[in-house]
């Protein structure tokens, strides 16, 4: 029979998978599950390594175009702008996290009404952006200028603050900067590999002398399920925002955010 901190960490593990990809922010989804469920890990560190389940998700799902990309590199142009774009974007993320890493994991991580504040906050931004009416510039990720995708990559360093959503600020910014909804959501899947592959070297190398045999065990159960439930997310979300947009997702970072908001001033 399963410990309840393995069951635990399936749920938020399943959590994890769910929202990784869509503009909610994970991060906060779990840190705030994990709040109420009464889940601590060491150093915080299941939060971020249960992450890379998602990113092999992506990985998985991904895998045949990622290999026409690279394959590609030598002789085209519009391959190696791509993949220049999506290091180019990363580079920000890369700094600021490695930087502010102890105020994020030991402040932010730990605050969880920032979190919902956050998600509504969100939530707002999002609604306005997916109403605003533009005529997109680009409509495939690959066709991304350099200038635009380092401009993504700033945007994406205020998903440090848990609940702002990594994804969200970068499909948000992508939106602003003129691509359309579709080749928003595909460049941040893209950027979400180097950026969580990052995060999770990083943070496993730091952490690793806090994880035991049930701390990793947690995280291995954590991790599958991340990976499972994040593919069928990764399989149906692109269609589904071209053709609905990101309206539902706005209002779900604002209900959770003051669901949160209420629980937490009632003591919970």
């Amino acid at each position: 029979m399963m410990s309840s901190d393995t069951l635990v960490a399936a749920a938020l593990g399943v959590i994890e998978g769910l929202t990784e990809f869509i503009p909610v922010s994970s991060t906060g989804h779990v840190l705030l599950a994990g709040h109420f469920l009464g889940f601590d890990s060491p150093g915080r560190a299941f939060e971020v390594l249960i992450q890379f389940g998602a990113i092999l998700a992506i990985l998985f799902v991904y895998a045949g175009r990622l290999w026409s990309i690279f394959a590609a590199a030598p002789r085209d142009p519009r391959a190696r702008r791509f993949i220049a774009a999506v290091l180019i974007a990363f580079l920000p993320a890369m700094v600021v996290g490695v930087l502010a890493h102890d105020v994020i994991k030991r402040v932010l991580f730990e605050t969880p009404v920032l979190i919902a504040v956050m998600l509504i906050l969100g939530g707002i931004v999002l609604l306005f952006a997916d109403r605003l009416a533009v005529n997109p510039r680009y409509r495939a990720a690959e066709d991304f200028p350099l200038s635009m995708a380092l401009g993504i990559g700033a945007i994406q360093c205020l998903a440090m603050v848990p609940g702002v959503s990594r994804s969200g600020a970068t499909i948000v910014g992508a939106l602003a900067l003129g691509a359309d909804k579709r080749s928003a959501a595909e460049f941040s899947f893209f950027l979400s590999m180097p950026t969580m592959a990052g995060a999770f070297a990083y943070d496993l190398m730091i952490n690793r002398d806090l994880l035991d045999a049930a701390a990793a065990g947690n995280v291995a159960i954590g991790f599958v399920c991340a990976f499972l439930s994040a593919l069928v997310v990764v399989r149906v979300l692109l269609s589904y925002v071209s053709a609905y947009g990101y309206g539902l997702f706005a209002w779900w970072r604002i209900i959770v955010g003051s669901v949160v908001l209420l629980a937490l001033s009632a003591g919970w």
